[in-house]
């Protein structure tokens, strides 16, 4: 009897699932089991340049896109939509995160259903279309529609690269990855303010003033790399078309093998509620916030302060850069670190402490110069912490369902920061904002507080998972990284 079509189909699906399972055992060990080295090395380098370079490209527009409200501010836009006007600007900044951390954990549940691909482009060319058209406001009140909307449509990003990056890598490659993601990100943004001064320069022309140049020339450059990222981001690992199918099987099982996790799970209220109710989540959303807090901080307010402590607004805009690139060289050292003695609460306490000596100097340093050089300690500490939270999240949750919520949550805290430091340096502090100052500085303190909450409960599970008295997250094998 002859095969029917579907049949046949089948069986070819079949063959060509045993023959990259075959090729894929070539390249284990027979006793070990492990990947050979070389050719794991070989995999995960190709997964690196396909995966981390565009993700940390389109962040980089979002930072800038979310916080170039300051550059616009200090070059006109402040003056020509009275933002100086009680707090307004606060009110401004404020907004952008109600949407932004409302949407992102059902976002994170849809990433799986749309695909990174689409949905992860598809809101870059939406904020991007928003930024371009903030170049035409008249209001204030139109500029606080715009900061809902791109609230909203960036909700959908940051939380879904951070679960997109995780599922791809072992427990202790994440850090670097997630550092380099965030400080490629991190170094241009800071740039952004020097580029953003230089698209001020055209003020005038076509009848339009500096600020608006920036929002337009910014609103192009994301929709034109919303377009390319629809050609590069990446699926999950499972069904990556850019690796052959003897890679993709071995990038799955390397994660298989490690945790156990690679192949999702199912998606229900039940799991979602679970997940979103344990402490351990909240712990990490909490240093989260306490780390993006004096990031958009400084985001928003460091042209401002040096504005207000003396500088002219170009010099303010150009020393805005500087901190961000020894910030970056800074997380890019910690994170090393991080994976190479696998420890991730100590290296986000020193950053911590990093990060409030920096705000110590600027609260009471007397010459400007001082408290500028108090700024590269305090964005370098406030900055690594971010990724270096979310490996330490990661790190901690085993789980496709849980990794989307612990994410999400984690974000939306970050979220909560923004809010937080949107709030606590009012108008009415400046130039020098100390009670803001003050509030970053505990900040620094309750991170603290909870890595070593969180290193004491956590060591004294993997001793008792070492004397088969528990298990955790549900895996016998599994132990929490402290």
């Amino acid at each position: 009897m002859s095969s029917t079509p579907d049949s046949a189909s089948e069986k070819h699906r079949v063959e060509h699932r045993e023959l990259a399972n075959a090729q894929s055992r070539s390249h284990i060990d027979g006793e070990s089991q492990e990947l050979d080295p070389a050719y794991e090395k070989r995999l995960v380098r190709k997964i690196d340049w396909r995966l981390i370079p565009i993700l940390s490209a389109v962040y980089a527009i979002s930072l800038i896109d979310r916080t170039n409200i300051s550059i616009a501010r200090t070059v006109g836009m402040g003056r020509d939509l009275a933002l100086t006007v009680g707090e307004r600007y606060s009110i401004i900044t404020c907004l952008f995160f109600v949407p932004y951390i409302i949407f992102e954990i059902p976002a994170n549940l849809l990433i799986r259903k749309i695909g990174p691909r689409n949905q992860l482009a598809t809101v870059t060319v939406g904020w991007g279309a928003v930024m371009l058209g903030m170049g035409w406001l008249t209001s204030w009140e139109q500029l606080a529609v715009c900061r809902v909307l791109l609230g909203l449509l960036e909700s959908a990003f940051f939380p879904g690269c951070a679960y997109l990056i995780a599922t791809w890598y072992k427990r202790y490659e994440t850090a670097k990855r997630m550092a380099f993601f965030y400080l490629t990100s991190m170094v241009i943004s800071g740039f952004s303010n020097i580029i953003g001064w230089a698209f001020s320069l055209l003020d005038g022309s076509h009848g339009l003033e500096g600020w608006r140049w920036i929002f337009i020339i910014f609103g192009a450059i994301t929709i034109g790399l919303g377009i390319i990222s629809f050609f590069l981001i990446v699926d999950f690992p499972e069904r990556a078309k850019f690796l052959t199918p003897e890679e993709r099987t071995a990038a799955v099982d390397r994660i298989q093998r490690e945790r156990a996790d690679a192949i999702p799970d199912a998606v229900t209220l039940a799991k979602v509620v679970k997940h979103a109710t344990d402490p351990k989540v909240w712990a990490f959303g909490l240093c989260f916030c306490f780390s993006t807090m004096p990031a958009y901080a400084f985001s928003y307010f460091l042209p401002v302060i040096l504005s207000g402590g003396g500088y002219d607004i170009k010099t303010s805009l150009l020393l805005s850069a500087p901190p961000y690139v020894f910030a970056g060289i800074y997380t890019a050292t910690i994170a090393t670190l991080s994976d190479k003695f696998r420890k991730r609460a100590v290296f986000i306490c020193i950053s911590s402490t990093v990060c409030f000596t920096g705000l110590f100097i600027m609260a009471y340093a007397g010459p400007l110069g001082v408290r500028y050089f108090g700024s590269f300690l305090t964005i370098a500490g406030a900055q690594s912490n971010v990724p270096g939270v979310l490996a330490y999240q990661a790190n901690n949750v085993l789980g496709q369902s849980k990794r989307a919520i612990s994410s999400a949550v984690c974000i939306g805290m970050g979220g909560v920061g923004g809010i937080f430091a949107s709030l606590v340096y009012r108008q009415a502090d400046y130039p020098k904002y100390l009670p803001g100052l003050w509030a970053t500085i505990g900040c620094q303190f309750a991170i603290i507080t909870i890595c070593l909450v969180n290193s004491f409960f956590f060591t004294r599970a993997n001793k008792k998972a070492d004397r088969g008295e528990t298990v955790i997250e549900e895996n016998p094998r599994f132990r929490y990284a402290i």
